[in-house]
Order: C-alpha cells, then sequence, then structure tokens
C-alpha cells in the first residue's frame, strides 16, 4: 500500500527537496505549487524514484480552489494520505512597518498564514477518518524573534508558530502528530522573492557566512517523518553554525 504527501509550495526550495527525500522514502507524492513549469520537471526527475507522484497547480491563498483540488484526488489517494508538509510560504518586501506596502503584506498574511489554515482544514478530516496523520509546519526564526523591518513576515510566521501549538492540542485525540521546523538564514529563493528579483540584494544577504541550503531543511523532515508512532517532534528550530538568532552572525 503506497502512502501519500502532500507538499505544498513544492516547485522550489524546501519544498522540492522535501519532495525528493520523500520519494526515496517511498512515499506517492501529491505535489502543489503555482508553477507549473517546475512541478512538471519536478515530476520527471521523481517518477523514477517514487511510486506514484501527482502535480497540480494552487493557489493556497484560494479557498474554493484548494478545496476542489483536493476533492478532486482519486480515492484511494486520500485513504492513503498520510503527511501535509504546509510549506508555502514567502516574504514580501523589507521596509520599516509604517513604509511598508499593502500589497505585501496581504500577500504574506493569505500565503503564509490563511494560506495554510485553508489546506489544513481540507486534508484534516481525512486524517481523523484514519485516526493517524502527520502534518509539518514549516515557520522560520522569524517567528520565534522579530527583527528590524522584518515586521508582518515575522507575525505571520509567529502566528503559525502559536497555530501549529493549537493544532496540536485539538488533533491529540485523533492520533495526528504536528510538527514545525524553524529555518534561520536559508539561501533558496527566499531573498530573491522578498527583494522582487533583484539579484544583487538577494545575494548580498548570504555575503560572508555559509547559509542552510533546502537540502538541511528536508533532512529534517525526513528525520521527523521517520519516527515510530509513538515519536512527536514537536519543534525544531535548525540554524547554519554561525547564526545565534535572528540577527546575530559570525561572518568573515
Amino acid at each position: 500500500m503506497v502512502k501519500y504527501a502532500l507538499i505544498t509550495g513544492a516547485s522550489s526550495g524546501f519544498g522540492a527537496a522535501i519532495a525528493s527525500v520523500l520519494a526515496k522514502e517511498g512515499y506517492g507524492l501529491i505535489l502543489t505549487a503555482r508553477r507549473l513549469d517546475r512541478l512538471v520537471a519536478l515530476k520527471k526527475t521523481l517518477s523514477g524514484i517514487s511510486p506514484d507522484v501527482i502535480i497540480g497547480v494552487m493557489d493556497v491563498r484560494d479557498r474554493l480552489a484548494v478545496n476542489g483540488w483536493i476533492d478532486q484526488l482519486p480515492v484511494q489517494v486520500k485513504k492513503n494520505l498520510d503527511i501535509l508538509v504546509n510549506n508555502a510560504g514567502l516574504a514580501a518586501g523589507r521596509a520599516p512597518i509604517d513604509q511598508g506596502e499593502v500589497s505585501d503584506w496581504e500577500q504574506m498574511i493569505d500565503t503564509n498564514l490563511t494560506g495554510l489554515l485553508y489546506v489544513s482544514q481540507a486534508v484534516i478530516p481525512l486524517f481523523k477518518a484514519r485516526t493517524e496523520g502527520l502534518i509539518i509546519n514549516i515557520t522560520s526564526i522569524a517567528g520565534k524573534e522579530a527583527y528590524p523591518q522584518g515586521n508582518v513576515y515575522c507575525a505571520t510566521k509567529a502566528a503559525v508558530d502559536q497555530l501549529t501549538k493549537g493544532m496540536r492540542m485539538d488533533l491529540l485525540p485523533f492520533g495526528i502528530r504536528v510538527s514545525s521546523i524553524a529555518p534561520g538564514a536559508a539561501e533558496t529563493e527566499f531573498s530573491l522573492v522578498r527583494f522582487k528579483g533583484d539579484e544583487d540584494q538577494a545575494s548580498a544577504v548570504y555575503q560572508g557566512f555559509t547559509p542552510l541550503d533546502a537540502k538541511d531543511i528536508a533532512e529534517a523532515v525526513q528525520f521527523i517523518v521517520t519516527r515510530p508512532p509513538h515519536v512527536s517532534i514537536h519543534d525544531l528550530v535548525i540554524m547554519p553554525s554561525v547564526q545565534a538568532s535572528a540577527t546575530l552572525f559570525k561572518k568573515d
């Protein structure tokens, strides 16, 4: 029997790396994102490893689209959905609170928090029907500590951190485990998206030290999913060795 993992934001970065490690663990994959070309390429790469790869364009900010997409999955896939990785998220812009772009705020809130709620609410009934399942929320060190000009992004990740704790309590009677992973500085497309395609600004973020990469976080997911059923990993904070807090680094 093939067990399935649903990964949001799977087209690149953490999501693509998590898909790769879960494929090697023998999971069927349900991969969603907004960039179809990336998903098609990832499916081609992983189809020889995973027993089944299902891809689909899904904007987590659209509740009706999320519900419709989950509903249309094959019955056998839904019956064997075992893992949800809420990975879709982003930072948009970096500015003092009074100078922030409202459109950036809305994009972060709708993606990082509301979208996670929509996907979780659509999937949880499938887990409850089986009285088992695992939800992994990708948060951030920004959810543990605020930093200058990170205001709304930090707030959304702090909300997810608290939401994870509440989900764990609410879902305990149904045998559903809930974990979170909070990465520190990680070189993916994160900064490129935050600075809206400005490669110079994005690359400057990681100068002078070795950041985490997507594989580091994927291996943490692998650790969580391979624990026996009586073990629940509640919260992992993963930092580069040169990072002691959200803002304190030892750089060359």
